[in-house]
């Protein structure tokens, strides 16, 4: 019996522990090359880049491909670096960091669409993503249609026309966690022309996005890479250079670019990425095995746990798991005890976002929106993000939650 299977937690954060070299090591300059450089490289922060003759500005003018200093608007050195290290770690040729996760999202959707084109969603997307295809992908001519994230081979074909030119995915979902078939939906989009899209944030360095088909990986760097909660930022990946190509074109046509101290604050976040989500990892798991065995908990939407729906692919093609889940209480629970619950805890801050070395709580009962009838919990729901503090201590905080939710409902 390996390690993995004896010990859950070590199933959990295996894949951080296999990635601590490389994100302390990668997209660094190399110390044997130059008279001596800072283990942190600078920022530079500019707009206008200067340059010797007209030579030799015609011959960067021609390099806006290649990662180089052309203009402050498509990208500084350090965003650079940072670039060269996340196409590392999603096993990627190229990256363009941008302005933020939603930018990563909607930037490859507008480089590879066109009007008359159809777009294929998981009900379960990130509602922002959601409305945009809603409202500027429809202004624009093109079609989506949401299909239910957990769906078959069959009923994907039937889905897919001749003019589906994305199959767009996000695993584990948002809210509700459910984990995709990623390689069939590649598959599949494949043999139809179509490209496959992944919103890889949750699985950042322990779902290898290329490995299993995918096309364009999406990360809101904002999440775990920056790490502290004082960054907007995402990034948008390939490993095919006529996509590469494609992607930066837009890009750059957008405006599409991160501020230099984002990129630094990120870089520096990406360091200890691995020891902080080794142990965020392992401290969610042990608070979601507590919440699993209390009476008001119906389900706990954790990847790692059976009753989480696609926990088998999970299984099959992820190395570990992040610190952020979801929780179904009993559905005879009112949303009023939950809320009331929410609001007694004191370690948990109450906010969007996650990813940070904080703990957070997000009721996500009325928050969650499905086209396709029948994806909605039965009971209220509510999301943790689970951060760096005491795990025992975030325990108790939730059990005196717990205890005001019982006393809010049996009053």
């Amino acid at each position: 019996m390996s390690e993995e299977q004896a010990d859950p937690s070590a199933r959990v954060s295996g894949g951080w522990k296999r990635l601590a070299s490389t994100l302390v090591q990668g997209g660094r300059p190399d110390a044997a090359s130059a008279d001596g450089v800072f283990v942190n490289s600078p920022v530079s922060r500019g707009s206008t880049v200067l340059f010797p003759d007209l030579a030799s500005m015609r011959e960067n003018g021609t390099r806006s491909h290649d990662h180089e200093l052309v203009y402050g608007a498509m990208g500084t050195p350090i965003q650079h670096q940072l670039e060269r290290l996340i196409a590392q770690i999603e096993g990627g040729t190229h990256c363009q960091v941008v302005s933020s996760g939603l930018a990563a999202c909607t930037t490859p959707l507008l480089a590879f669409l066109a009007a008359g084109d159809h777009l294929l969603l998981p009900d379960a997307v990130y509602s922002p993503t959601r409305r945009f295809a809603d409202t500027m992908l429809r202004r624009l001519g093109i079609e989506t249609t949401y299909y239910p994230p957990l769906l078959d081979e069959t009923a994907l074909r039937d889905l897919i026309r001749p003019e589906t030119r994305i199959v767009f995915a996000e695993s584990p979902g948002s809210h509700t966690f459910e984990v995709q078939d990623v390689p069939m939906l590649s598959r599949v989009a494949h043999e139809h022309g179509a490209k496959l899209m992944l919103d890889n944030t949750w699985g950042i360095g322990v779902f290898q996005p290329f490995d299993h088909g995918v096309d364009v990986s999406i990360q809101a760097l904002t999440k775990y890479p920056a790490g502290h909660s004082d960054a907007i930022i995402g990034s948008v990946t390939v490993a095919d250079e006529a996509d590469w190509r494609v992607l930066r074109d837009a890009a750059i046509q957008l405006g599409q670019v991160a501020g230099p101290d984002d990129c630094w604050l990120t870089l520096r976040g990406l360091r200890t990425m691995a020891v902080r989500l080794g142990h965020q990892a392992k401290s969610a798991l042990r608070i979601a095995e507590w919440l699993r065995g209390r009476p008001e908990v119906a389900r706990v939407l954790h990847p790692a746990f059976d009753e989480c729906p696609g926990h088998e692919f999970w299984l099959r093609d992820f190395s570990g798991a992040s610190g952020l889940f979801g929780v179904e209480l009993q559905p005879e629970m009112p949303v009023s005890a939950m809320h009331d619950m929410i609001d007694a805890l004191a370690m948990f801050g109450l906010g969007a976002s996650w990813g940070g070395y904080e703990s957070l709580v997000l009721p996500t009962t009325g928050g969650i929106r499905r086209n396709i009838p029948g994806g909605l919990p039965q009971g209220p729901t509510f999301r943790l993000h689970i951060g760096l503090e005491d795990v025992d201590e975030l325990i108790a905080d939730l059990d005196g939650g717990l205890a005001v939710l019982r006393a809010s409902w049996a009053g």
